[in-house]
């Protein structure tokens, strides 16, 4: 997917009181133990621990569990925003999906159900960019199923410098709307200055705290025990590379990007951010 650049229906067939009416506004998800969600409101990505139909525990890729209350619509599976309920007491089995497929109960490496069958879609008006080719090749190994059956392409930006142009070349619309996955995106850094730029209600810019996406990857995941600090002045990637001892910096990418088997192998941070990015280009209309 990476390219560069009431049944009974009646007026009283609905529901009268408030809570049952924002029920009904958002489809209802099984809150089955495991299930990859999204926290809208506070950005927390984590797989359901508990839930008892008030409270659900979520427990993030670091193994920080927050509780939050159980509000419709305040939370997103898939992409998109749901009302989560009770799960059924039988065991979660294959079921037909809309997109043609089945939904099968194994997951997807961003912990979505596994749609088997289904065609890709025809690509969205809506995109998303990303920084670099590394970036891309990253996303596209834990969100690439999620991503080819919403039919969102990721396209490179190649460095935040271009955001503005591209931005102004894309054109966003309500139907046509731009998600932008940065690095470095922290207090009076220079992507944090363009970010603010940024004022288009079509557009999201969200990011990581992370210089280069390479440390988005768990240190226990690389094998190693944290990213060595680089001083400012070094180019990240080579001051790395001297560090850890590596000679051939692409290939240790290719080892870097082959040891990531799911989303739990990297920072809460990028989990996020991609599940927001990915629920805002899907959203209804878009």
């Amino acid at each position: 997917m990476t390219r560069h650049f009431s049944p009974g229906g009646g007026i009283l067939g609905g529901p009268v009181d408030g809570p049952a009416r924002l029920a009904s506004q958002f489809p209802a998800v099984q809150a089955t133990e495991g299930t990859l969600v999204l926290h809208r409101p506070k950005g927390f990505a984590g797989r359901i621990v508990t839930f008892d139909g008030k409270v659900v525990v979520l427990r993030g890729s670091t193994g920080l569990e927050k509780t939050f209350p159980v509000i419709p619509g305040d939370f997103a599976v898939d992409g998109h925003a749901v009302h989560l309920v009770a799960p059924r007491v039988v065991p979660e089995a294959d079921a037909p999906d809309l997109r043609g497929g089945t939904v099968k109960a194994e997951r997807t490496a961003s912990g979505s159900r596994k749609v088997e069958g289904a065609k890709a879609r025809t690509a969205r008006a809506s995109r998303i960019l990303v920084e670099g080719k590394h970036d891309a090749e990253l996303v596209e190994k834990v969100w690439g199923d999620d991503l080819r059956i919403e039919g969102i392409v990721v396209e490179i930006l190649d460095g935040v410098d271009n955001l503005e142009a591209a931005i102004r070349e894309f054109g966003p619309g309500p139907k046509r709307r731009l998600g932008v996955l940065v690095d470095h995106l922290v207090p009076n850094s220079k992507e944090a200055r363009v970010a603010a730029t940024v004022r288009d209600p079509n557009v999201l810019v969200l990011g990581t705290p992370f210089v280069d996406i390479w440390a988005a990857i768990r240190p226990k995941t690389a094998g190693i025990d944290a990213w060595p600090d680089i001083p400012m002045g070094t180019p990240w990637k080579e001051g790395i590379c001297a560090a850890l001892g590596v000679a051939d910096p692409p290939q240790f990418w290719q080892q870097l990007l082959a040891v990531v088997q799911n989303w739990g192998d990297l920072d809460q941070t990028l989990v996020a951010s991609m599940e927001q990015l990915i629920d805002f280009v899907t959203a209804p209309g878009a």
